[in-house]
């Protein structure tokens, strides 16, 4: 620790300080402080008039060096303890007391003198948008936001950080005290004392208050919590190893403090200390769920803005504070969906996902629950908006998804969609894979185009496809179109529900199994094996046929979905890739049939 640039920090900051406030400060004793004040004195840093203490240009120069010359805050994550608010509003833009976490923070740094400001987004980045007006911000888009861990973040803020003397800080965290200061002599993590068992990150330090080890989980101990600040020399250090360690394989997962965790436990020499910063209780908030942020802000209590939470509260009748157990579900590819609790019951709401209402009828998705109630193999229903799409249903509680490698299960699910088909439930609407694809077609020229360069070829493919299967057509009757093993959820009493009817419609069954096969990537081997499932005999070969002509126009159209929802925003990887390549694929195993 530098002592005269802690001593000139705080009278820079405060020139009527006393000694006795100064020796609390720095941890010392008050001739130790007064000590060092003569030091300071005699090496020109300082001068004494009658007003109190001043720092001479000289002391100045010194403490310039340690000038805090960037703050980067990372705010590309979800925030997926916080649902619903957050798929709405990013986390670090909710209020606490009437002001988003991230614009405290902000202006905090600005109070001290912190202006060059970096945000690093990624979930929801258009919303941060605003603060480049507002603060003068940069913004610095992570792409990796929802595949790899806040190591991402830092990696693509590498030339802000690394050589720099910089505030490391989370948009979520809320500061009671202004805590940043316009001088830094070392290296920091914020720090609080937990009492009791933690499962928090744990540090270990010396009698300089230098940071020997981090561990997970501890007892009675000081916690990783809150701000952190990297010095020139360490960020200079620290950053190249950071880079090395995100192309390494298997890091996806790490946060940036595993980096630093290890390079403790290996014991680098060459890495400058970094120090604890013991903050006192109820300094600094890391809210860890919607709960939390209840017991401090009471507006979250009855009226958080949040359209779900309003929703629920109404159709349940109750105020907001008795909907508790709030979390993420696995997101869908259409929809998002969170759980949550009322008089120790569980449900689960749907929110339609972005660009929906183009691509789904909420009023003939209700048609077919209305159709098919009284079978009895469908989620229980305790709300759905035709206009909106909203929906509230029972959670079933021990309920897992059905496993696509698993044969007896699928059999199982096969036999439910069997006993579906053989009602010959009637809607009012048909599910037109040709309509469709023309449709999905469409909505990608319209919003930027169609990526695949041979998009052309394997369109007049499947338009032959198409043909193919008007010769051969049979009956129709209701299917559920979107029969992905996920869908299939089995109870903790061994029954097995198909939910989520969004796209059902009037179609011919086998398209129900050809869907359910490349949903679950299935090859031709283990296709066929599924229909045979479902048919309980060996097909014919035009049941071969619709098959894998389903297979390949189903790959396409889902293909186009994907093409679709990247044009609008949403990525889903390489889904639309293996699609395609359904389309390609099972076109040539119809054509090996003819």
């Amino acid at each position: 620790m530098n002592k005269y640039a802690y001593l000139l920090r705080e009278i820079f900051e405060c020139n009527t300080i006393t000694q006795r406030d100064l020796a609390e400060k720095l941890s010392l004793s008050l001739g130790s402080v007064n000590s060092l004040i003569r030091e300071a004195i005699a090496l020109n840093y300082l001068n004494k008039n009658e007003h109190g203490l001043n720092i001479t240009s000289k002391g100045l120069d010194y403490l310039s060096k340690f000038k805090v010359e960037r703050a980067v805050i990372m705010a590309a994550g979800f925030g997926s303890r916080f649902v619903p608010l957050t798929f709405e509003t990013p986390k670090g833009l909710l209020e606490v007391f009437g002001v988003r976490m991230i614009e405290r923070q902000i202006e905090q740094l600005h109070e001290v003198g912190v202006f060059d400001i970096v945000i690093v987004v990624g979930y929801l980045k258009e919303h941060f948008e605003y603060l480049i007006d507002k603060y003068d911000v940069k913004l610095v888009y992570n792409p990796d936001y929802s595949s790899k861990n806040n190591i991402s973040s830092l990696h693509y803020a590498y030339q802000y950080i690394n050589n720099t003397n910089v505030y490391i800080l989370s948009s979520d965290n809320w500061m009671r005290e202004n805590m940043y200061h316009r001088y830094e002599p070392f290296s920091w993590y914020s720090s609080v004392y937990m009492e009791g068992s933690t499962s928090e990150w744990v540090l270990d330090f010396n009698k300089k208050r230098e940071i020997t080890e981090i561990n997970i989980g501890g007892n009675d101990t000081y916690v990783m919590y809150g701000p952190v600040y990297f010095s020139k020399d360490f960020s200079s250090v620290f950053m190249p190893i950071l880079e090395k360690a995100f192309h390494t394989p298997g890091s996806d997962d790490w946060y940036w403090e595993n980096v630093l965790m290890r390079e403790l436990k290996e014991k680098n020499s060459l890495l400058p200390a970094m120090h604890i910063n013991p903050q006192p209780a109820n300094q600094v908030y890391e809210f860890e769920n919607l709960e939390e942020l209840r017991a401090f802000d009471d507006k979250y209590k009855e009226k958080s803005g949040n359209v779900a939470l309003e929703l629920i509260a109404k159709v349940f009748n109750v105020s907001e504070n008795h909907i508790n157990g709030l979390r993420t579900l696995k997101s869908g590819m259409t929809n998002k969906s969170f759980l949550f609790e009322i008089d120790n019951k569980s449900y689960i709401c749907r929110i339609p996902g972005k660009g929906t209402d183009v691509l789904i009828d909420r009023k003939h998705e209700y048609d077919c629950y209305m159709a098919i109630k009284d079978l009895n193999i469908t989620e229980k229903i305790i709300y759905f908006d035709k206009e909106s799409g909203y929906k509230i249903s029972k959670f079933y509680d021990g309920s897992r998804n059905a496993n696509p490698n698993d044969s007896i299960e699928m059999a199982r699910c096969m036999e439910l969609l069997r006993t579906l088909h053989e009602k010959h439930i009637c809607v009012d609407h048909e599910f037109n894979i040709a309509e469709r694809i023309d449709y999905y077609t469409k909505l990608c020229e319209d919003t930027g185009g169609i990526s695949f360069h041979d998009v052309n070829i394997v369109h007049k493919n499947m338009v032959l496809l198409l043909d193919l299967l008007n010769e051969i057509k049979s009956k129709t009757c209701l299917c559920h179109i979107d029969s992905v093993a996920d869908n299939f959820i089995i109870t903790s009493d061994n029954k097995i529900k198909l939910i989520d009817w969004e796209y059902a419609g009037m179609a011919e069954p086998i398209i129900d199994i050809a869907m359910c096969a490349i949903y679950s990537y299935y090859d031709k081997s283990q296709a066929d094996k599924l229909l045979k499932s479902y048919l309980q005999r060996d097909p014919s070969i035009d049941e071969c046929k619709k098959l894998y002509a389903y297979m390949a126009l189903s790959g396409y159209l889902w293909a186009l979905w994907t093409v679709y929802k990247a044009n609008v925003g949403e990525e889903f990887g390489e889904y639309s890739l293996k699609m395609y390549r359904y389309a390609k694929d099972f076109f040539k195993e119809v054509m090996k049939l003819q």
